[in-house]
C-alpha cells in the first residue's frame, strides 16, 4: 500500500520550526507532492497533544498512514503507532518521560521562539506516566528507530532495548538533534514508503 499521509511530532521544547522538520516537509513537498503531510505545534500538556494528534488522525486511514516523531515526539509517535497500528520512525526516541522530564518542571522558552513561554507541571509528568502504559503496546516491528550513540540527553542503550524488534540504524556519534539527519532521510524515506 503507499504511503498517503505522513504526521511529524516535534520533541519537548521544540515546533515544527525544527531542522529535521522542516527537511522532512521539504522532501514531502519536493518529491511526494500528493502525500498529505501534518506537523502540528504541540502543546505543553502531554495529555492534550495525544488528544489533539489523535483527533487529526482520526480519519487518517491505518493502511497507509505513517508518524516521524523526535525525542519526546519520538514517544508521542509510539502512542500513535499504539493507537493506530501505522508505520513509525523514532528519532532519538524519549523511552521514559516521565521520569526524565520531571526533572524540567517549572517555565521554559521555545527553542525556535524564545518569547514564547510555556510551564511544565507535575500534572504533565503524570499525564506522561498515562501514556507510558498506552505506548507499551506497540507493535516495535512496524517501527524504524535512528539513535545516536552521542547523544547527550537520552540514554542510547535504553532507546535501543525498548524498540527490540524494529529496524535500527545506531549511529556511533551523532547528537541529540541527530545533526547529521540529511545523511539518513533516504533512509527514512525508504522506510515510509516500503508500505
Amino acid at each position: 500500500m503507499p504511503l498517503t499521509h505522513l504526521l511529524y511530532l516535534h520533541g519537548f521544547r521544540s515546533s515544527p520550526q525544527s531542522t529535521k522538520a522542516r527537511l522532512m516537509a521539504a522532501r514531502v513537498q519536493a518529491r511526494h507532492p500528493t502525500l498529505r503531510w501534518w506537523c502540528p505545534q504541540l502543546p505543553p500538556s502531554p495529555r492534550q497533544a495525544m488528544e489533539a494528534v489523535l483527533a487529526g488522525v482520526q480519519d487518517w486511514p491505518r493502511e497507509t498512514m505513517a508518524v516521524v516523531g523526535s525525542s519526546l515526539g519520538g514517544f508521542y509517535a509510539t502512542c500513535v503507532a499504539a493507537h493506530t497500528g501505522c508505520r513509525a520512525v523514532l528519532l532519538n526516541p524519549a523511552v521514559h518521560p516521565a521520569r526524565d522530564l520531571s526533572r524540567h518542571i517549572g517555565e521554559h522558552s521555545g527553542w525556535h521562539d524564545p518569547a514564547q513561554r510555556f510551564v511544565f507541571t507535575a500534572e504533565h509528568v503524570a499525564e506522561l506516566r498515562v501514556l507510558e502504559q498506552a505506548a507499551a503496546a506497540a507493535d516495535t516491528a512496524r517501527m524504524f528507530a535512528v539513535v545516536a550513540k552521542g547523544d547527550e540527553v537520552l540514554d542510547w542503550r535504553e532507546m535501543v532495548a525498548r524498540y527490540p524488534q524494529a529496524r535500527l540504524r545506531l549511529l556511533e556519534g551523532s547528537d541529540h538533534a541527530i545533526s547529521g539527519f540529511p545523511e539518513y532521510i533516504d533512509e527514512v524515506f525508504e522506510f515510509l514508503l516500503a508500505g
